[in-house]
């Protein structure tokens, strides 16, 4: 399952808070504000698909998320590099170090990660 845009942009807050009640999820949008009855619609929405949960505090709810930030990035690369990249790695990496105009500092810090994962694999 996947998540809009606008609730992408929600969970990004409700992650780096990590349990928040409506008002906080609020205050952390920058000016000018959506409305109350929006986020509260995008978080039906995201309860609903099993992104989010909550806790009952009297009539308040306190939010909190039900998925991994990374899981859930990891599940959507993954299904881009199946769905645009004929599930070839390989293509998504050639695709990826050509035409994102990485700088050469970028590119040998990507190599330096690579490096660092295959010592991993090795032991």
């Amino acid at each position: 399952m996947k998540l809009s845009k606008s609730e992408e942009q929600l969970m990004e807050y409700l992650w780096s808070l990590e349990k928040a009640f409506l008002k906080d999820l609020i205050d952390a949008f920058p000016e000018p504000k959506p409305a109350t009855t929006t986020v509260a619609t995008l978080l039906k929405r995201m309860t609903d698909k099993g992104f989010v949960s909550y806790t009952v505090y009297g009539n308040s709810r306190e939010y909190h998320p039900l998925v991994k930030k990374a899981d859930y990035f990891s599940k959507h690369v993954n299904g881009m590099i199946r769905n645009n990249f004929n599930d070839s790695v390989m293509q998504f990496a050639s695709f990826f170090t050509k035409e994102t105009n990485l700088t050469t500092e970028e590119l040998k810090e990507l190599r330096k990660i690579i490096d660092q994962e295959i010592q991993k694999k090795k032991k």
